[in-house]
This record gives structure tokens, C-alpha cells and sequence, in this order.
């Protein structure tokens, strides 16, 4: 299981903007893949939820961090079972890797808010550094490459019609594509979920270390 909590970075700033968030993973969540308990304040200005699904923990922590503002942490491990309706009465080893991991997230010296402790370490922090580093690539983005790759990965558009739309050349689109490097972000999301499953520390198959 993974237990994903969410903190307000610079609320005395800023003022509480859980409400927003929560409505905004709502809507996020109504596209589908929803999480196996669904996002709730637990105490403060932060939120949490659990998830069954790797791919879907790297998603909503990619969609958060693009928002700006929140801190991120993702622990993955067994949680208490019978599982309760709402993640504020959870318990377990998933609950506390979260715990651990949204405090690292923290640290002033991260140019990413993000962190992922796992029952299994070495895969958690492994998966940390390819989501960090997705999440680095994706800031960098211009509003232009955002509009690209927002259209490119609904899958329901090609780069011509694309090009249509925009009024651009299919060249300039492509050209677009590569400066935010699309390509290479879909490649990795992958990695990093399957790096997430092996952090559960359940037996999941994978290469041994070298």
C-alpha cells in the first residue's frame, strides 16, 4: 500500500488552501483511478490518502507538486488491515513511512518538495530520486510546452491536429515537445512506479542490487 500526505508549505502566508486542494484531487480523481481511501484533512493543513496502485501515487504527486505549494510525502509499505473508511484512523508501517517522508520533504535544502520512505530503502529513495527528477523537468517548462504536453498525454490528439489547433506547424510542435522533454517524462513515469512497488518490501520481483 502507499499512504501519500500533503502539507501546506508557507500557510501563515498564504492562508488555508486545503479546501482548494481537496476540490481540486476530487476533480483530478473523477477522471478515474481514484484511491483505494480518498484525500481528507488529518490535522492542520495537511491531507492524506491511500493507494493501491504505483502509477497512480506517481501521478497525483506529480499533479500536486506542478500546482506549487505542497509538500509531498509518499510511504510505501504494509498498512493495518481491516483498512477503516477514513486514512485519519489508519495505522501501520505505510502511515508512518509517511509520516517520516512529508517532515524530509521539508528540508530547505531540496529544490523539490517530495520524499519517499519505503519498507524497503534503497527502492524508496531510488524511486524519490526519478520522481524529484521528473518533477525538476516538468518546473522548467514553459507555458507553451505545458500546452503540449497536457494535449499529448490525454492520447486523444495527434501532433497534426495538434499543429491545427494551436495555428503552429507540426514542426513547431515536435520542437515544443522535445524542449519539454515529453517524451522522456512518460518514459520515466514507469520507472518510478515500479521502483514505488518494489518499496513496499512485500517480495515483489526485481534485479538485485549490484
Amino acid at each position: 500500500m502507499f499512504v501519500v500526505t500533503i502539507d501546506q508549505r508557507g500557510s501563515r502566508t498564504h492562508g488555508d488552501r486545503v479546501p482548494h486542494l481537496l476540490a481540486d484531487l476530487s476533480t483530478y480523481h473523477g477522471t478515474g483511478r481514484a484511491p483505494l481511501r480518498g484525500f481528507e484533512r488529518t490535522v492542520g493543513d495537511e491531507v492524506q490518502a491511500v493507494y493501491e496502485d504505483a502509477a497512480d501515487v506517481v501521478d497525483v504527486a506529480l499533479h500536486v507538486l506542478r500546482g506549487g505549494g505542497w509538500t509531498v510525502g509518499i510511504g510505501a509499505g504494509p498498512v493495518d488491515e481491516p483498512l477503516p473508511s477514513s486514512p485519519r484512523a489508519g495505522s501501520g508501517v505505510a502511515f508512518v513511512l509517511a509520516r517520516a517522508a512529508v517532515e524530509a520533504a521539508k528540508s530547505r535544502s531540496r529544490s523539490v518538495p517530495l520524499a519517499v520512505r519505503g519498507r524497503d530503502d534503497g527502492a524508496g529513495r531510488d524511486a524519490e530520486a526519478v520522481l524529484v527528477l521528473v518533477a525538476a523537468v516538468a518546473a522548467r517548462r514553459s507555458e507553451a510546452g505545458w500546452a503540449v504536453a497536457d494535449a499529448m498525454s490525454s492520447g486523444s490528439v495527434r501532433q497534426e491536429d495538434l499543429a491545427d489547433r494551436m495555428g503552429v506547424t507540426q514542426q513547431a510542435v515536435s520542437q515544443r515537445l522535445r524542449t519539454a522533454l515529453w517524451a522522456e517524462e512518460r518514459a520515466a513515469r514507469p520507472a518510478a512506479a515500479r521502483l514505488l512497488a518494489w518499496a513496499q518490501g512485500v517480495g515483489e520481483d526485481r534485479p538485485a542490487r549490484g
